[in-house]
């Protein structure tokens, strides 16, 4: 993989991590039309490159989070489901489904009918009377219910912060505050991961492979620094139905593309 496929990567992870359409499909879509081939080292890398992009993340709440222990805790709280459910299938994770683009395809298009689903339902719904609570506040049944939410984003193509959101959102929590916590609930998760993905694999890497990480890593982190910030101020003003929408449009031609044997 060269140095060029190397940035695009970690620009279309610093784009797409925090948005609800998955930033796994989309840099599988990108290394297919790139023709770079699936191995253990590019799934490797797809995962770790996530961290970077989630270290933006960390230098923007950082001050928040450690001024608080309940920050911490609730967090640990909401991980647990997606590191048990992570641990166990590893292997299924990475042998079959991270760059099945087949099982990302079905997943974008009916994450996408989803959220339009439950777009539609919310805008029934004075938002003024959901219940403005902190992070703080959350209770250990909805802490685990968005853990387990995000759990599912272990199928490429669902989105991590997608799934959180909705599920968030179900279960009454504003927008502002779910796509905060989505955010950072990223933080534990990803680091998790990455470390576990390293001790799996890592010590195989070459030099050059070390490299290609550090270029994807710190070009995911400089993208997603900015991605955050129009991200937030996006979902103040608007709902989510434009990903949904986008989500449909590209799961369905994925799944032709696939069919006609174009991809």
């Amino acid at each position: 993989m060269s140095i060029f496929h190397t940035i695009i990567l970690g620009i279309v992870e610093g784009l797409t991590e925090f948005l609800p359409i998955s930033s796994t499909a989309h840099m599988d879509i990108v290394r297919v039309l790139f023709l770079i081939p699936s191995s253990e080292f590019i799934k490797s890398f797809e995962i770790i490159i996530q961290l970077g992009a989630i270290m933006a993340v960390v230098l923007l709440y950082a001050k928040k989070v450690f001024s608080s222990w309940l920050y911490i805790r609730n967090l640990a709280i909401a991980f647990i489901p997606t590191g048990i459910i992570g641990f166990i299938l590893y292997k299924l994770i990475k042998s079959f489904l991270i760059g099945n683009i087949w099982v990302e395809a079905i997943a974008l298009l009916i994450g996408g009918i989803i959220i339009i689903f439950f777009e539609n339902q919310q805008s029934k719904i004075d938002q003024t009377k959901i219940e403005q609570i902190k992070l703080e506040d959350l209770t250990i049944k909805q802490l685990l219910t968005l853990g387990i939410a995000q759990s599912l984003a272990v199928i490429p193509g669902i989105s991590r912060s997608g799934a959180v959101i909705i599920s968030g959102r179900a279960i009454g929590l504003g927008k502002s505050l779910i796509t905060e916590f989505s955010f950072l609930l990223a933080v534990p998760t990803m680091l998790a991961a990455t470390v576990y993905d390293i001790y799996k694999s890592g010590i195989s890497f070459s030099s050059s492979e070390w490299g290609t990480v550090f270029i994807g890593f710190i070009v995911a982190f400089i993208v997603a620094f900015l991605v955050i910030k129009w991200f937030l101020e996006y979902i103040r003003k608007h709902s989510f139905k434009i990903f949904g929408w986008y989500r449909i449009v590209l799961g369905f031609v994925l799944i032709l593309a696939l069919y006609f044997n174009i991809l």
